[in-house]
This record gives structure tokens, C-alpha cells and sequence, in this order.
């Protein structure tokens, strides 16, 4: 009879293959099988990210986590897409699940954790957010000394993201697609639009930064962040 196999969530970083830690790279072309998640139709981005280090000969498992889904009806979804994985674990195969950024952080490998780390032994290796990539790409520093920063995730209601931006030092504004011109439009309310950075895809071939006023609302892709640095200049 079969072990258990082992579970991984490993962080894949931003986007450059480069920023790949040496133990994600270690367990990932070790694994008889990686699994990792796509928008339906589309190619996943945690697999193009580490592409060039697959050795070929992996099973490989794509599953589909659909976003901004009602709890209730996420989480049917959800546990029917975790079910091959676990059917490999249960087989006694190890299973590396790819994630881009942290595993931790927004990250996707979150609901897997939450379903299957109660039956099979899980390691998570973190990986390079964007919450970091973003400040240097852009070239400037977050935050100072004792400043707070918040993160904040676009699809919060206007009253709480307005409270939440006037009571930090430094902001990162996440998750902004379709919710880009309400965020714009407080920015400018706020007086913040000045200091506030717009960066998508960043560390990517495909990376750009652009002027606030001058995004287009109608291409602003989930993998997009507006960085809000500190006033201070130690």
C-alpha cells in the first residue's frame, strides 16, 4: 500500500524566472507532479513563469479557481478542482503546487491548504510578492523607519478604502482590473494622486509603468498594483 504522498505550495515569484528561490527550484523539478492554475482558456502564469526548469517528464494538473465568486458558490467550485490533487497525494505521489507570488499572500495555494493540509503533510515555501517587486521596479523606496503601510485590495467599498488610505503612511492598492477608475478618482479626492505609481506585470517582459491619468481603464489587467510610497525622504 501506497504512503501519502507530499503536498508543496511553492511561491513562483512575480514574474521573472530569476527571482525563483533555490528550494522552489529544488522541489519543483524533483516533484513526479506539479499542479497550477489558469483563468479558463488561458495559459497559466505560475507554469510560464518556471517553464525553462520543467525536465519534461512531470505529470502535470491544471486546475481553474474562478474569482470574485459568492463564498458559497466559490467553495463547491473550489473543492471539486482540489480533488485531482488530492487523488495524487493519495496515490502517494508528491504534488508541488505552483503559486504565483507568495502562496501566503493572495495567493491561489490557499484554498488547496485549506482543503488538503488536515490529510496530507504540506510545506509551503514562500516566494517574492508583488507587494515587494512593484516599489523596486517602480525605483522607489515604500517606507521609512516606523511608517505603516497597507495593502489594500480595490474591490473594498470607496468609504473604506477612503479610511484606510487617510490613516497610512504608505499604500499598495491591489487587485484593481475593473475597479481602476474608483481608485483613481479617491486617489485624486485624497490629494494621494501625486505620489501614487501605477505598475502592471511588473518584473515581466510585458512590464509597464504609466502615468495615473494616463491608464486606460479598459486594459487594466488583475496583475497590476498602484503603489503609494511614504512622504518621508530619510
Amino acid at each position: 500500500m501506497n504512503s501519502k504522498g507530499r503536498l508543496y505550495g511553492v511561491g513562483v515569484g512575480p514574474g521573472d524566472p530569476e527571482l525563483l528561490t533555490l528550494k522552489a527550484l529544488r522541489l519543483l523539478q524533483a516533484a513526479p507532479v506539479i499542479a497550477y492554475q489558469s483563468a479558463i482558456d488561458k495559459d497559466s502564469i505560475a507554469r510560464q513563469i518556471v517553464s525553462q526548469y520543467l525536465p519534461g517528464n512531470q505529470i502535470e494538473v491544471l486546475f481553474h479557481l474562478p474569482r470574485a465568486l459568492e463564498p458559497e458558490k466559490a467553495k463547491s467550485i473550489y473543492d471539486q478542482e482540489v480533488q485531482p490533487i488530492g487523488q495524487h497525494l493519495a496515490a502517494g505521489r508528491d504534488v508541488v503546487v505552483l503559486c504565483e507570488g507568495d502562496p501566503f499572500f493572495y495567493g491561489s495555494f490557499m484554498y488547496i491548504f485549506t482543503r488538503l493540509s488536515d490529510e496530507y503533510q504540506t510545506e509551503v515555501v514562500p516566494g517574492v510578492s508583488s507587494l515587494m517587486a512593484c516599489p523596486v521596479s517602480l525605483g522607489v523606496p515604500f517606507t521609512y523607519y516606523n511608517d505603516i503601510l497597507t495593502v489594500l485590495p480595490a474591490t473594498l467599498p470607496t468609504e473604506t478604502l477612503i479610511s484606510h488610505l487617510l490613516a497610512t503612511d504608505a499604500a499598495a492598492i491591489m487587485k484593481l482590473g475593473r475597479h481602476f477608475t474608483k481608485i483613481r478618482d479617491i486617489l485624486h479626492q485624497l490629494g494621494l494622486a501625486s505620489r501614487a505609481k501605477y505598475i502592471e506585470r511588473a518584473t515581466t517582459t510585458q512590464q509597464r509603468i504609466v502615468p495615473l491619468d494616463e491608464v486606460n481603464p479598459e486594459a487594466v489587467p488583475y496583475f497590476s498594483m498602484i503603489v503609494i510610497p511614504t512622504k518621508q525622504q530619510l
